[in-house]
């Protein structure tokens, strides 16, 4: 079943520190299922890596290695501009940064449900309708 995958379930792959049981479900089935993303997704994924390899937490190596094997999950990135407007408006309704509004609006766009870790936006989701996919 397609979803919305949010940035901190695919950071928590690769991340111990930030696994937990909900993103290595989410994990077994990016094999088989279809994951979508807002536009401002690769930028997002990107700096996290470029953070943690600034507080030496991987190698620029590492990070590129990290990003050969996401390649490998089928994410597919959309490409419609978010329009400001309907991002402000998700982000003062249910309390989101723009960026995780535009994963809800993503969600609501496509009416599929959100993996995330995001305490304010698995309630935003629930409360949209889309809900919160489960593994």
């Amino acid at each position: 079943m397609p979803f919305v995958l949010d940035n901190s379930v695919v950071t928590a792959w690769y991340f111990e520190n930030q696994a937990t049981a909900y993103t290595d479900g989410v994990l077994k089935l990016m094999a088989g299922d279809v994951a979508h993303v807002p536009a401002l997704w690769p930028l997002e994924f990107s700096n996290v890596l470029r953070k943690a390899i600034g507080g030496k937490n991987i190698t620029e190596a590492r990070a590129r290695e990290i990003i050969a094997q996401n390649d490998r999950w089928s994410i597919l990135v959309d490409t419609t501009a978010p329009i400001p407007g309907d991002i402000l408006s998700l982000s003062l309704a249910y309390g989101l940064s723009s960026y995780d509004a535009a994963y809800l609006d993503l969600a609501i766009r496509l009416r599929l449900p959100i993996a995330t870790k995001d305490g304010a936006l698995r309630a935003a989701a629930v409360a949209a309708s889309v809900g919160v996919f489960k593994p």
